[in-house]
């Protein structure tokens, strides 16, 4: 089992990034080989809409999605994790995303499972609109929203005083890497 999570925060060690290492903690002592991949860290182009995914069944541009392809491709487990800026995904993220259409006629996400973590300074209930989103995202590339996090965090590691979200988000490592 591999675990891939794509990390849309531009802050190393912040929110996001320290749930993840949570649920990469949790699915590694499952018995998975885990990866992590900073998305602001990355050349990421946005989609040109040249279409020619659809002929050619992948992405032409020539950045650093290409290696994240790969990374994709060889994962059962895809980890998606931003914190809401203004009700929605870091613009990372959403390069990322729009990036992920090559996988709409290539089919080689269908049946990979999806987890999303999702920070927020006004907690869970801002994320609705967004897990609502990437569900739609999700559904469109078929693959399955196994679970999702949202936590009410804000300053940088703030979720380090919060041990009942890191247990969840150990849990939920736990749970995927089986």
């Amino acid at each position: 089992m591999k675990v891939i999570a794509l990390v849309g925060s531009p802050r190393k060690k912040g929110n996001t990034d320290l749930l993840i290492d949570k649920i990469l903690e949790g699915a590694k002592k499952a018995g998975s080989s885990t990866k992590k991949i900073y998305l602001y860290g990355q050349t990421i182009l946005p989609c040109a809409d040249c279409r020619k995914c659809f002929k050619e069944l992948k992405c032409q541009e020539n950045d650093d999605m290409q290696k994240i392809y790969q990374e994709i491709d060889d994962s059962d487990v895809v980890i998606f994790g931003t914190p809401i800026y203004w009700y929605s995904m870091t613009a990372k993220m959403k390069l990322l995303v729009d990036r992920l259409r090559p996988y709409t006629v290539n089919n080689k996400l269908r049946g990979k499972r999806a987890v999303l973590v999702i920070p927020s300074d006004e907690g869970p209930k801002a994320c609705k609109d967004l897990i609502k989103l990437f569900a739609n995202i999700f559904n469109n590339l078929e693959m399955q929203l196994v679970d999702s996090l949202c936590v009410k965090a804000h300053e940088r590691g703030e979720v380090e005083n919060q041990p009942e979200s890191l247990e969840k988000a150990y849990k939920i490592g736990e749970s995927i890497g089986k």
